[in-house]
């Protein structure tokens, strides 16, 4: 199934394991080597910045609204994503995102992301090109 994505597509192995924390706007306050790696963006330049800087143009917004809507309702979201990088590629993560809360009793929201299968990319593609 052929898309235009972007200018190129990075895989993840099966051993990466993409961590953020977000504070409950959004913004970016904890990234993990293999997170900054992919995106291809400095820890420093990810930290105090809102997660969508890496939203990919394909991704529905409706998709991000049901995972907002999920997480800050106290329960947990999972589905597969493709994020943009720095200099306009693109990589695939099966996500899942949850609500947490920090030592003061604020929220904050963590995401783990792995590597998807072809099937669940193929899947994700056919399912977002309904609802663009």
């Amino acid at each position: 199934m052929s898309i235009n994505l972007g200018n190129k597509e990075l895989l993840l192995d099966s051993e990466s394991m993409i961590v953020t924390e977000t504070d409950s706007k959004g913004i970016i306050i904890f990234a993990s080597k293999d997170f900054c790696k992919y995106a291809g963006y400095s820890y420093g330049e990810l930290v105090g910045q809102n997660h969508n800087c890496i939203r990919h143009p394909f991704m529905p917004k409706i998709a991000f609204k049901n995972l907002w809507d999920t997480i800050q309702s106290g329960k947990k979201w999972s589905g597969i994503v493709v994020n943009q990088t720095k200099t306009g590629g693109y990589y695939w993560v099966k996500a899942m995102v949850y609500p947490s809360q920090n030592q003061d009793g604020t929220t904050k929201y963590i995401s783990v992301r792995v590597m998807p299968t072809k099937n669940e990319i193929e899947d994700a593609i056919k399912l977002y090109k309904t609802i663009q």
